[in-house]
């Protein structure tokens, strides 16, 4: 963050400074064990805790300053609303940095993989910024932008949206210069009530843009697509068509990992993802059509592309086990993330030759297409032919499968009959664990996991036994 005085920062944001005046140096947090030495804590009230009850912990960790609705012993700067503040703060910080670049990145689908593809292709650039796992709110999205300094060459933000009108008070503060839409899904169709008000949500990125800035769009949907016609400045698509500025030809699968060769207008390179899943090509070009934007040369997209991992947890997370293979999806699901984990899964147990385990919980956010939604999901599983579909308090997914369905659908209540299934797994068996956040189904995965560590595996006989 860029330094301030408390005095200044009060006039930034309307509030009154209560206390003598200090250097801010550090950004601003709302968890009071996470202060530095020099920063700002944020006494938010929640529906679970109050903030204010943890003003003298965050001074204890080093906070030397507190935004506050209610007058504090520490020194604070009583506002109205410290959300609102924030937000006032970040976009002062943005206006004092104008020689950084912002690229806001937002879809149904891939934003923070494509975040973590990016950030890893530009830090061999310049300084970059980015939010650490899907840190893309009201909340996130100032918090990220006010980490940023005179240093900072790039500073990558994601951009989520639950109501009309979000997204685009996101870019009013942030102002990018380059915005990407990746594609518009089902996720949150429950909350938006169809799939033509989440292209609406997400389309404010672009028609928020100045004609100077860059539009970067994915040709996956035929939402996205039509966003060309808001914005008047230069257009940049990415696909695997022809057509696209930004393209992926020649795609193999290898380990369950995508091989492709990049072509853009400086030529052709060669890529080899290490990370799971075809659908993971078109993230990769997302993050390639914006270092493209912003001049890296092509040999060095690719080289960065073929080495970049994930930062994020519990997202397409690879393991192997006693040999059994798990993918660990467990972050969130929606059906078109759902559909990209049941094919990556039956190409990784088409390769090892074993069975396949598709451990599915139930997908939130739907609204009334809930029930069709995940039908459809579960009549996929039997036609790609996974072997076991366990369904965990989620018997929506075996609606419409067929009783000469080969495929075992296991219908159980909770996750302690899953981890029962475990003794029935043998080398070259794969899993996939994947559901909504709220599902918590890390918890499935750290269970098989150590459910298979136990398991004393005779190879000759075919046989299990726990230790």
């Amino acid at each position: 963050m860029i330094t301030l005085q408390a005095s200044e920062i009060a006039k930034i944001v309307g509030g009154e400074l209560i206390g003598d005046d200090v250097s801010v140096i550090a950004p601003p947090v709302f968890d009071s064990s996470s202060a530095t030495p020099g920063s700002i804590f944020l006494a938010l009230k929640g529906e679970k805790a109050d903030g204010h009850t943890y003003i003298d912990a965050a001074f204890a960790h080093g906070a030397v300053l507190a935004l506050v609705t209610v007058p504090s012993a520490k020194r604070c700067i009583v506002v109205k609303d410290v959300l609102a503040a924030l937000n006032k703060l970040a976009a002062h910080v943005r206006g004092a940095l104008p020689g950084m670049t912002v690229i806001a990145i937002t879809g149904s689908q891939g934003k923070t993989t494509t975040k973590d593809l990016l950030q890893h292709i530009l830090e061999s650039v310049g300084s970059t910024v980015a939010p650490q796992g899907n840190f893309n709110n009201e909340l996130g999205t100032p918090i990220t932008l006010l980490q940023c300094d005179a240093s900072t060459k790039f500073c990558i933000l994601e951009m989520g949206a639950r109501h009309l009108g979000d997204i685009a008070a996101l870019s009013q503060m942030a102002k990018p210069n380059i915005g990407v839409v990746l594609r518009v899904g089902t996720a949150h169709i429950g909350e938006f009530g169809s799939a033509e008000a989440v292209a609406t949500a997400k389309s404010e990125l672009i028609s928020s843009l100045d004609n100077s800035a860059v539009a970067i769009l994915g040709q996956y949907d035929p939402f996205t697509q039509k966003m060309q016609s808001l914005h008047d400045g230069k257009i940049i698509t990415f696909g695997e068509s022809t057509s696209a500025n930004v393209r992926a030809t020649d795609i193999e699968i290898r380990e369950g990992r995508p091989h492709f060769d990049l072509v853009t207008s400086a030529g052709r390179a060669a890529v080899g993802l290490r990370i799971v899943g075809i659908h993971q090509v078109a993230n990769a070009l997302a993050a390639a059509a914006v270092a493209t934007t912003l001049g890296a040369s092509i040999d060095l997209i690719a080289g960065a592309l073929s080495t970049a991992e994930l930062h994020s947890k519990w997202r397409m997370e690879i393991s192997e086990i006693t040999g059994v293979v798990l993918i660990n999806d467990s972050y969130n699901s929606s059906p078109e993330s759902a559909e990209a984990a049941l094919r990556t899964l039956v190409l990784f147990a088409q390769e090892r030759g074993g069975q396949s385990w598709a451990f599915l919980g139930k997908m939130h956010e739907l609204g009334a297409s809930s029930r069709d939604r995940h039908a459809g999901i579960g009549t996929l599983a039997s036609e790609l032919g996974i072997d076991h579909l366990v369904c965990v308090a989620a018997p929506e997914y075996a609606d419409e499968i067929g009783t000469d369905c080969a495929m075992d659908v296991h219908l159980l209540e909770g996750k302690s009959e899953a981890l029962a299934l475990v003794t029935q797994m043998r080398p070259g068996d794969v899993i996939l664990v994947k559901a909504s956040r709220a599902e918590t189904f890390e918890e499935i995965a750290q269970g098989i996991t150590d459910q298979l560590e136990k398991m004393l595996i005779n190879v000759d006989e075919g046989e299990s036994e726990l230790r």
